[in-house]
């Protein structure tokens, strides 16, 4: 096919860019065996694009022509440095073997190579937050300097975290693989886990003044989805599904100064209902596969909230006993922290509060500022003002994220005023 106009030209490129540049780099990393190198390539056989295919045309197969014209130009760049290690050497000598001007790409390869790229990205000998700037520098294509901005780093620092998480997968010798038998659970829960991650600072931001980073948390589920569809399990399903309940209500979340607003107030016919309804499609069918864990249980509980029509109409006692089974496979004090303010929406805030004194006595949320956020809002409901007041004040120290400490002291200004 010949496409003699430029600008339509510089148009296929960018969509193929978007649409394939991340697939084309997974497979040049196993081919080259180097991130850095791949990167090269890549860039390099887009570039290569622009310039002939005007003249040659959009080939019928873009993603294997990209592959391996950034192939060949890694090669030549490795001659042309005259440095033939036995990588290099090994390269060259498969160039020789293979000079056919177009390899033969196998589909379901080049989609074992993108899921091979995220494991690796999100390996656990990897610190975690390593882990997840590499997953959207190398996975999402987000720029050093957008993963910087979302996370209020310096670009210098995420370059160089980025830099050591590379140098660290090639000195451990960290295989570039997917997981198979036993290994592959705990694996695939680490990966879960990162794009979770990545979701939730999107989500509701740790610091700044902004509650809502929209790029991070779309980023996020196309990412889920891409997971979904290269590994079909129902935990994989679960979080998606997770993730578009709880994004269904982004636009709710905030109002038009940028202030928090709480679930019980949100405007709940401007909910996203389209992505309501995959997520409890997608929930369901998690659930029903009998083999679902933590990230199901909580798209269910999610979306018990998507689908009552208010805060009061909320199925709180299905909602606890949920927290219950969650608690019970995954124990962790912030589960028992959300069963406390469920308990207290199904029995009264008085029984609420209870269970959140003795989770404060634990000392296991000693610095969590959702924790005295929590007992402030019972101790309120109760009529209980200067306790309310002390835990208001408390969690306020323990804040850091803008729209956070104006709810906050909104709610101290509102007691000081009775």
């Amino acid at each position: 096919m010949r496409i003699e106009n430029p600008a339509r030209i510089h148009e296929a490129v960018e969509t193929t860019y978007r649409r394939e540049s991340r697939r084309v780099l997974a497979t040049l990393i196993r081919l080259l065996g180097d991130f850095d190198l791949a990167e090269e390539a890549l860039h390099e056989a887009f570039a290569t694009a622009l310039k002939h295919w005007p003249a040659e045309g959009v080939p019928d197969n873009p993603r294997a022509w990209l592959v391996s014209t950034g192939r060949f130009r890694a090669i030549d760049r490795i001659r042309r440095r005259k440095k033939l290690d036995q990588i290099s050497e090994q390269l060259a000598h498969t160039a020789e073997l293979h000079d056919e001007p177009l390899l033969e790409i196998d589909e379901r390869e080049v989609a074992d190579d993108h899921l091979r790229l995220i494991f690796t990205c999100c390996h656990p000998a990897l610190a975690p937050e390593a882990q997840i700037a590499l997953t959207l520098r190398e996975v999402c294509g987000l720029t050093t300097e957008e993963i910087a901005t979302a996370f209020l780093s310096k670009p210098a620092t995420l370059a160089q975290r980025i830099v050591r998480a590379k140098n660290k997968i090639r000195d451990a010798g960290i295989p570039y693989e997917i997981p198979a038998g036993p290994a592959l659970p705990e694996r695939l829960n680490q990966v879960l886990k990162v794009v979770y991650l990545v979701y939730n600072e999107g989500y509701s931001a740790s610091t700044g003044d902004q509650l809502l980073r929209t790029d991070l948390s779309s980023e996020a589920i196309r990412l889920g989805r891409q997971l979904l569809e290269l590994l079909p399990e129902p935990e994989a399903e679960g979080l998606l599904a997770l993730m578009l309940l709880q994004d269904s209500r982004r636009n709710t979340r905030t109002n038009a100064h940028g202030d928090l607003v709480l679930l019980e107030d949100q405007d709940r016919s401007r909910w996203d209902h389209e992505q309501i309804a995959e997520g409890v499609q997608r929930v369901e069918q998690a659930l029903q596969s009998r083999r679902f864990g933590p990230y199901t249980l909580q798209a269910a509980i999610a979306a018990l909230h998507a689908e009552a029509p208010s805060s009061a109409d909320t199925d709180w006692t299905q909602i606890v006993a949920l927290y219950e089974v969650l608690n019970r496979i995954n124990p962790s004090p912030v589960v028992q922290l959300n069963q406390a303010i469920a308990v207290a929406m199904a029995d009264g805030p008085a029984t609420g509060l209870q269970r959140l004194d003795a989770l404060a006595e634990s000392g296991s949320l000693a610095n969590y500022h959702l924790l005295p956020a929590a007992r402030a809002d019972l101790l309120r409901r109760l009529q209980r003002h200067d306790e309310a007041l002390a835990a208001y004040r408390t969690a306020l120290e323990m804040v850091s994220q803008g729209p956070e400490r104006r709810f906050l002291e909104r709610r101290i200004r509102e007691l000081e005023a009775h």
